[in-house]
């Protein structure tokens, strides 16, 4: 099991909700991956676990879907509903959806369970509280993510203030015995210049390290080191993701 302070993670996300969307290029893109598997075409119940500020909400309300949306951070749900994403809105965590919930035809969830600390109990909650003939959709991060900051980092000589996602195979291990169908791909995004790189993750809350209470501010120096390392193309500052998607279809 993965150690994981969720109060800090909710408040990491908290303090990125109003500016997530100025962010959210990772999050849109590998959401619209994660569509194109989606077998459900007729609009019924829905759960967004993970909802963020509700940019995929939106997406599937207006598409005629009754969306229930679910976070673990107060303050991107109040962002979520003060843009009118879902029908309703609970604060909540993915490994242990509340018990009157009900029932969906399809439970959604996109870059979010990267941040539980028991994968098999998440992707559980979502099983259980998928009706029998639906669907269960989820996509997170592999452990290839974030490669070009580790080099950069390792550069210096220093520990990367990384987490550590799981590899593929441990998640596969860790949800085996569900009938979970897999796709990997890989997303690289372009900065312009680092500092931008680096506001890329604070921006969308993903500021929280599991094992690195602790860190020190970055000096200019120090940032114009990190640069010298940092792996670059003529686009710009590279960022790799790995993401990981998968399916389940509902008995």
């Amino acid at each position: 099991m993965q150690q994981v302070n969720k109060r800090a993670v909710a408040q990491a996300f908290g303090r990125a909700a109003q500016m997530y969307q100025q962010h959210d290029v990772l999050q849109r893109l590998c959401g619209e991956r994660l569509l194109r598997l989606a077998a459900i075409q007729t609009p019924g119940r829905l759960l967004d676990a993970g909802c963020g500020p509700g940019g995929f909400s939106r997406h599937f309300s207006a598409g005629g879907w009754q969306v229930t949306a679910l976070d673990i951070s107060p303050a991107m749900l109040a962002e979520a509903e003060r843009q009118a994403s879902a029908w309703r809105y609970i604060c909540g965590d993915i490994e242990d959806i509340p018990s009157d919930i009900g029932r969906f035809d399809l439970s959604w969830s996109n870059l979010a369970v990267q941040w539980c600390a028991n994968l098999r109990q998440a992707i559980g909650e979502l099983v259980r509280v998928t009706r029998p003939g639906g669907q269960v959709l989820f996509s997170t991060l592999g452990a290839e993510s974030l490669r070009e900051m580790r080099q950069a980092w390792c550069g210096l000589g220093a520990p990367p203030p990384v987490n550590a996602f799981r590899t593929l195979g441990a998640i596969q291990q860790q949800l085996s015995g569900l009938a979970v169908r897999w796709r990997r791909d890989e997303l690289t995004l372009h900065f312009a210049d680092i500092r931008l790189a680096l506001q890329s993750l604070k921006g969308i809350g993903a500021t929280h390290l599991h094992r690195f209470p602790a860190r020190q501010p970055l000096t200019r120096s120090r940032l114009t080191m990190l640069a010298q390392h940092w792996p670059r193309d003529a686009t710009g500052f590279k960022l790799t993701y790995e993401i990981i998607l998968g399916v389940i279809d509902g008995g």
